[in-house]
């Protein structure tokens, strides 16, 4: 009776095709090992055993590695948007920190003393002096203090910003990537190769914005950081906070600019259960990414962000590509005096100019007005845009005056090239019947001045 060999105890049972013949021949060398001679990764595979048909453990096997890819890159992506620890230094000690640090607080010393000697100099006036030297010493001594506590705080606030992000979208499946994580297993078309291609191709993209995010963010708070001794500086001389409002305003604003994927949480719950669902939160996720670089990153987000969209525009023709940009990054003007209706935005230079005002003014400089004119390229843009308004106005302006003095308004048409009587885009009068030169009405003269009066004497 021949040995019947079953499923459980075929080492080759999850072998398909020319493996598996390989296997079930046995070795040249006569031996009972059948997986001897078989190189690569399916010796290993024949070696295991096991129950399981032809070509079930690879599907099982490919299907652990997406689910695997899958969590590597919304765990990668979680950490570039909102990462546990920053390039800023996180101690005072820190080799880029230490230069700013004593910049700041010799000059918050020197600001001291110079009070001192005004206070001295004018000591006649009594109370107000004796007042005035005492705020400037406490805010010297606060300025000093905080500036050895800025890079501390700065972590430890990023580090409960990276905690709370990370519980908000990866901490259970109501969240976004949690969500992705359940569809990739239990989903509706969660055995649909295109819709697990899609997933991914929008996983991949949400990547490309998340290190863009990472490096716009990590750069504006280096930067911030490193500036604030000598915004504390500026606190020794009146007590005045305005500098130190505007730093911090920027500050946080730069740091808890992540929180603006909140947006998409309310989506999740009506998108669970499907893959391209997911995806188009991903997508919608992208654009909610190059917002939070236009408002987010102080002075150079926008001029950031707009790169982006000008070479995702220039690179890619698909409308969807399009729409994306251009939600993310919205079109807008150069900031002037009297908006005309459109979204205005400080342009870099002039946002550095306000910003910098603001902390000479603390130090008690004043700063030379910058030109209240549009630059060239935005004037030139201005016009362009306003061609069509302006002829509108023109033509209401002439029909209010003609309707004032009582006269028709004039109003000319021109003759395409080569038509009518051979005069090449002459303008003639708008109505049909002209009238020869010599019957035309001519212009009545014009009145004599009148003599001025007598003098008196």
């Amino acid at each position: 009776m021949p040995n019947i060999i079953t499923a459980a105890g075929d080492p080759c049972a999850k072998l398909t095709g020319l493996a598996l013949d390989y296997c079930r021949s046995g070795t040249h060398s006569g031996g009972t090992d059948h997986c001897a001679n078989i190189p690569g990764p399916a010796k290993a595979l024949c070696e295991s055993g096991g129950a399981g048909g032809g070509g079930g453990g690879t599907l099982g096997n490919a299907d652990s590695w997406l689910q695997g890819l899958v969590h590597s890159l919304i765990k990668t992506l979680t950490e570039l948007v909102a990462p546990g620890s920053t390039w800023a230094p996180q101690k005072a000690s820190g080799g880029v920190y230490t230069p700013f640090m004593w910049l700041g607080q010799h000059l918050a010393v020197a600001i001291f003393v110079c009070v001192v000697v005004v206070c001295a100099l004018t000591a006649w006036q009594g109370a107000p002096r004796l007042r005035q030297m005492g705020a400037s010493m406490g805010s010297a001594l606060v300025a000093v203090a905080g500036m050895a506590a800025v890079p501390g705080a700065v972590a430890l606030l990023n580090r409960a910003v990276s905690a709370s992000f990370s519980a908000m979208f990866d901490s259970d499946e109501s969240s976004l990537f949690g969500a992705i994580t359940r569809d990739m297993e239990h989903g509706a078309d969660a055995q649909n190769p295109l819709a697990i291609l899609i997933i991914l191709g929008a996983l991949v993209i949400a990547l490309g914005f998340a290190a863009l995010v990472f490096l716009t963010r990590n750069l504006g708070i280096l930067a911030f950081v490193c500036m604030a001794p000598l915004v504390l500086a500026s606190l020794a001389r009146s007590g005045d906070t305005s500098a130190l409002r505007a730093w911090a305003q920027r500050l946080l604003g730069l740091m808890f600019c992540p929180f603006a994927l909140l947006l998409v949480a309310p989506l999740v719950k009506a998108a669970q259960g499907a893959l391209v669902g997911d995806a188009v939160l991903l997508v919608a996720a992208d654009a909610l990414m190059l917002r939070m670089i236009f408002h987010g990153v102080p002075y150079i987000g926008p001029r950031v962000a707009g790169a982006v969209r000008e070479l995702v525009e220039r690179h890619t023709t698909h409308p969807v590509g399009h729409a994306v940009v251009r939600a993310g990054v919205p079109r807008v003007y150069e900031q002037e005096n009297a908006p005309r209706g459109h979204r205005t935005v400080e342009t870099p230079g002039r946002a550095v100019h306000q910003d910098r005002g603001v902390l000479f003014a603390a130090y008690g400089i004043k700063q030379r007005e910058r030109s209240p004119r549009l630059t060239t390229e935005s004037a030139v843009a201005n016009a362009t845009r306003e061609a069509g308004r302006s002829a509108q106005i023109s033509q209401a302006r002439r029909e209010a005056r003609a309707a004032a003095t009582g006269s028709p308004t004039p109003e000319l048409r021109t003759t395409p090239p080569g038509g009518g009587n051979g005069g090449g885009g002459q303008p003639t009068p708008a109505s049909g019947n002209t009238a020869p030169a010599s019957n035309r009405m001519s212009p009545a003269p014009a009145a004599r001045p009148t003599p001025p009066g007598p003098r008196n004497p």
